[in-house]
């Protein structure tokens, strides 16, 4: 059942949890700059944030495991339909419960939140599984279904957690890495139950479908064409936030010469001087000289 599972190797796991990481740090970065803004902004990076979770870390991880499952006995065909349904599924759902979360930041909104989300992502994966065609009837061991049900409602909550709460590149980093670790378990968990059913008959060739490598061309040139727009919105976005010095007090623009008012003008009159204040003298009145300084001794 493992070989099955994780399809002779570890290559194919390693694969899918380092996309998953990476879209997991893309959509975080994301929604931390969503909580920092109004406006269009803030729906423009809710989108990518969407996008980067839901399509990425969830359903990209998703169908490159799908790529090392093998079933004993049968070659595996993919409906693309139900396979593009199933990413659409994962990225709407992923908004939604970003809307939620990052407008209505309370805990029983988060709770609802990370239910609509594992909800979705549970829907991503099974219409995922619908859409192998092999030689046989698909089953599944319910004990590893509800497994992968609590798995997904937990990390659904606690990625949503961190996407209202995680600042900083380094608590974001950890917080890719443990929600990688957990969206491929559930995965896994859920693919250890699936098993065929021999037909009563036997048939030849291949089932009707898409193969792998059809699929995977283009996604691959799909996620390498987000990675580059993601990578440049983030730096674009570093750019906007870096503090404009020159508008602060101590960099300030220095006033015109014109506008500085001097001493004589204001009034102003030293502590040991024992005339009248500076500038006060009428004209052709000669100061006072009492003054510490030309005081006779």
């Amino acid at each position: 059942m493992l070989d099955d599972v994780f399809g002779q190797d570890w290559l194919t796991p390693a694969i899918a949890l380092t996309v998953s990481a990476i879209g997991s740090f893309l959509g975080l970065s994301f929604a931390y700059r969503a909580r920092r803004t109004t406006g269009l902004a803030r729906w423009q990076w809710t989108g990518l944030a969407a996008l980067s979770l839901g399509g990425m870390a969830v359903w990209s991880m998703h169908f490159i495991a799908m790529m090392g499952f093998r079933l004993s006995g049968t070659a595996i065909r993919y409906d693309p339909t139900l396979t593009i349904a199933s990413g659409v599924i994962a990225i709407v759902v992923m908004g939604g419960a970003l809307v939620l979360t990052l407008h209505k930041r309370t805990g029983p909104w988060l709770l609802l939140s990370g239910l609509l989300l594992g909800s979705g992502v549970l829907a991503m994966h099974y219409i995922g599984v619908a859409s192998m065609n092999v030689h046989g009837e698909l089953h599944q061991d319910p004990r590893h279904v509800i497994a992968s049900c609590v798995i997904a409602l937990i990390a659904a909550t606690v990625a949503l957690w961190f996407a209202s709460r995680l600042r900083g590149v380094l608590p974001i980093i950890g917080a890719s890495l443990l929600m990688g670790v957990a969206v491929t378990s559930m995965h896994y968990t859920g693919m250890a139950g699936v098993h065929v059913e021999p037909p009563d008959f036997a048939r030849y060739g291949a089932p009707e479908g898409s193969t792998v490598p059809d699929l995977l061309l283009p996604m691959i040139v799909v996620l390498f064409v987000f990675l580059l727009v993601c990578s440049l919105f983030l730096l674009l976005g570093v750019e906007e936030e870096r503090v404009d010095y020159a508008r602060r007090p101590g960099h300030a623009t220095p006033d015109p010469a014109e506008t500085v008012v001097r001493p004589e003008e204001a009034g102003y009159a030293p502590r040991h001087a024992s005339g009248p204040p500076v500038g006060s003298t009428p004209a052709g009145v000669r100061p006072s000289s009492d003054d510490v300084w030309s005081r006779r001794r």
